[in-house]
């Protein structure tokens, strides 16, 4: 028997941390026992049922997982390995990493950068894995740190908040936009240079205005997105990964056809496996892991309803690292 936590809707909603055992798990050529799992967004909106996110019930939670292998048939995996699981579906479709066991594909597995440990990959997660994407896709897009200031949105949140670390120690000029101003002392230890309120960029603002940014990190979407396409400079790109303030999009065409600038959309959930040991690699060389700490608050499984529950209410700094032994 092992700890899990299980949504479940016979008939009504309800969300627990229980004892199943091995029948409980899905089908899949790895096992692993968990040490360490993760509440992001997308957890916290399962959880406490706020969005359509599962789709087979009932369900584990956990989008994010961080363990060692200890049964496999898969050729590229044997028991003892490090892994870590980001997205591909589970806590959604398929049973999640909320929990002391899970089982899982293979072919979803990533190993555990030696940088980290288990605990410092899930204080990175998939919010800080998707960080990296999106400062990946603006360097390709031709992104340096002599181009000028990058806004991130959302910064005291998980995406947000690597973000903003990554950026600094790279060498940007980051610019950090949030509802708490009481976090601004946190955002700029983080690296920020400089911290804005979000009311700056979350009301309908003007199709094109005064060029701000050279780039943008967002993670709230709605108006907060239209604005900050409108305010980035001409050839700019801003990097789309998150809806915190609306799954809208209230913009015009102007930004794109009179500034040149490019919005390049982040998925994590799907991303192919090479862009994901590309960004893990990078985040083993570009991420500071003593900034983890400061980003970090760890919670218990027993404890994981009550944080996301909180996590929705916007109570929550940073990363929160769920303890699945506890």
């Amino acid at each position: 028997m092992f700890n899990a936590l299980v949504l479940d809707k016979t008939p009504d909603f309800q969300a627990s941390v229980r004892a199943v055992d091995d029948g409980f798990l899905p089908d899949g050529d790895v096992t692993i026992n968990v040490d360490y799992s993760t509440l992001n967004y997308k957890d916290g909106l399962a959880i406490t049922n706020r969005s359509p996110v599962v789709r087979n019930w009932p369900m584990v939670a956990g989008i994010d997982g961080a363990g060692t292998v200890t049964a496999s048939t898969h050729a590229a995996w044997k028991v003892g390995d490090a892994v870590v699981l980001n997205g591909f579906g589970v806590g959604e479709t398929h049973k999640g990493c909320l929990a002391q066991r899970a089982r899982l594909k293979g072919d979803w597995l990533v190993r555990r950068p030696d940088a980290f440990s288990a605990r410092q990959a899930m204080a990175i997660g998939t919010a800080g894995y998707t960080a990296m994407l999106c400062v990946l896709a603006l360097e390709k897009h031709g992104l340096r740190p002599a181009a000028g200031d990058v806004l991130v949105t959302g910064a005291t949140g998980g995406v947000g908040s690597v973000a903003v670390a990554l950026l600094a120690k790279l060498g940007y000029r980051v610019v950090a936009a949030t509802g708490k101003a009481p976090e601004a002392g946190y955002l700029t230890a983080l690296g920020a240079a400089a911290v804005i309120d979000r009311s700056e960029l979350g009301a309908p603002g003007k199709p094109l205005q005064k060029e701000r940014w050279a780039a943008v990190v967002d993670a709230v979407g709605s108006h907060t997105l239209a604005n900050a396409c409108a305010q980035t400079r001409y050839g700019g790109a801003v990097a789309a990964c998150g809806l915190a303030q609306g799954i809208d999009l209230p913009a015009t065409v102007m930004p794109f056809i009179l500034r040149g600038v490019a919005l390049l959309g982040v998925d994590s959930v799907m991303a192919p496996m090479h862009a994901r040991e590309q960004a893990w690699a990078r985040l083993a060389v570009d991420l500071n892991p003593a900034v983890l700490e400061a980003i970090t608050t760890e919670v218990p499984l027993s404890g994981a309803i009550v944080a996301a529950g909180q996590l929705m209410a916007g109570q929550v700094r940073g990363r929160l690292v769920v303890d699945t032994g506890r």
